[in-house]
């Protein structure tokens, strides 16, 4: 009898080793760390990212809730981390599973490395391992249609972060398949949130990594989940696929998922990201004072178009709304020539709301065939004056090592100290030589209590 798809991927995961990985991969997964802690820090004030924290703290642990003087259950923890670590848009991102799989796997792994002892070559291959997992279903899971109702990182994130977790407490491949069993279980998400620009989002990842957190407790107190959680008659990629045929899944049968994956530039959507580069790209070296724009014409996948909330041209309710649509994102970064968070601070700037009417969004059937390999778009201005400003990228331009670790720094500094943050960016750099990577998520640790969320 065959094995069961999550028997087969717990037991390539329990296989994999440090060494099987090339420099590249592992420095890319430090720099996905580094980012995961940026973005933790820099969101610690949000709403969000305080009301988990507050949440978390009412559970007593051991675990670091980062940026917070909180300490948690490892689950509590991992929620909180998971939230934060999502709460400015600006996660990394695979494109191919639609999944921002590192704000469930980071989370989940450092709440267990304070739990148990675990080497940094450890924690690099378990990581490696839960983004190879949730990338490698999600591709065969999450299509468009999919995801107009379903979150995709909440249905990746469980199966990625219960894999990473098993292999990080170097559980055996049958342990390891019942955690993944039990994760299959809790894989969960509505996008009904950005057609109302409401805070679930913020909060699946946490979901997620909490989620996987307790399925691999449960795994190790003995308890039996389905085989065929995955893949049985009724199992998770059976339900959603529809009829369809369960495509073959095995873990690194080519370059390591993680590679695929790119640390946003900016805090929006995935699919924004592209649009506003080539915008600024079409009127760079260029001044175009905004009133003299008439038309704005957008080109872009039928992923991107046809995702939810980004379409949308208003009105904006909050943040979170206007960070997911393309039109609010081109307008914003056309009035204030760059894309940042300040750019979302006002949704009812006159002058970017009505550039925003004007643009008409489609899709393109050279990005969409090159979509998820590539996230190409094209964006044409037509000025009152009769010109035509144009820029086509074929992908989106992903931030750079040294913005990472920019970024990194301006947000550690300002919530842990200088001391901190040179030693936590000491140890990542070389993370594969920590004997206990329990001291790291230590470091991230504020003093003080978190305030109170405004209710």
């Amino acid at each position: 009898m065959a094995q069961s798809l999550a028997r087969r991927i717990a037991t390539a995961a329990a296989k994999t080793r440090f060494e099987d990985f090339s420099p590249e991969t592992v420095a890319k997964l430090k720099l996905c760390l580094l980012d995961f802690f940026a973005c933790a820090f820099e969101a610690r004030d949000l709403p969000w990212s305080q009301r988990a924290a507050i949440l978390a703290g009412r559970e007593r642990g051991a675990a670091t809730v980062l940026a917070t003087g909180a300490t948690a259950t490892p689950g509590a923890a991992a929620f909180a981390n998971g939230t934060a670590g999502h709460g400015l848009v600006r996660e990394d991102m695979h494109a191919g599973s639609v999944s921002h799989l590192g704000v469930v796997v980071l989370p989940t792994l450092l709440a267990l490395s304070e739990r148990d002892t675990a080497s940094g070559r450890d924690f690099i291959t378990a990581a490696i391992a839960g983004y190879e997992t949730g990338a490698k279903i999600g591709r065969a899971l999450v299509t468009p249609d999919f995801a107009r109702f379903f979150r995709p990182t909440g249905f990746t994130g469980p199966l990625a972060a219960a894999i990473a977790g098993s292999r990080l407490i170097a559980a055996d491949a049958d342990l390891a398949a019942r955690a993944l069993g039990f994760a299959a279980n809790t894989t969960s998400g509505l996008n009904q949130w950005p057609h109302e620009g409401s805070d679930d989002m913020f909060f699946h990842p946490g979901f997620a990594a909490r989620n996987a957190l307790t399925a691999i407790e449960l795994a190790e107190l003995g308890a039996q989940a389905s085989d065929g959680a995955l893949d049985g008659p009724a199992g998770l990629l059976t339900a959603y696929l529809g009829g369809r045929t369960i495509p073959d899944i095995t873990l690194f049968d080519g370059a390591p998922e993680l590679l695929s994956v790119y640390n946003k530039p900016v805090p929006a959507c995935n699919f924004a990201q592209t649009p506003c580069q080539a915008a600024l790209s079409a009127v760079s070296g260029q001044p175009l004072p905004t009133d003299r724009i008439r038309q704005i014409r957008i080109a872009a996948s039928y992923a991107a178009v046809h995702y939810p909330g980004c379409d949308y041209t208003g009105p904006f309710g909050s943040r979170l709304q206007a960070k997911m649509s393309i039109q609010f994102g081109v307008a914003a970064a056309l009035r204030y020539g760059k894309v940042a968070e300040a750019n979302y601070a006002k949704l009812d700037e006159p002058e970017v709301m009505r550039l925003a009417a004007l643009v008409r969004l489609e899709t393109d059937a050279g990005f969409t065939g090159a979509f998820p390999a590539r996230q190409g778009s094209r964006v044409e201005i037509e000025t009152t004056d009769g010109k035509l400003l144009s820029a086509t990228l074929p992908d989106v331009v992903p931030a750079t090592e040294a913005e990472i670790r920019a970024r990194f720094r301006a947000a550690a500094e300002e919530t842990v100290g200088a001391g901190r943050t040179k030693e936590i960016e000491r140890l990542v750099n070389g993370l594969e030589a920590m004997p206990s990577v329990g001291a790291l998520p230590r470091l991230a640790q504020r003093d003080a209590a978190p305030r109170a969320a405004a209710r």
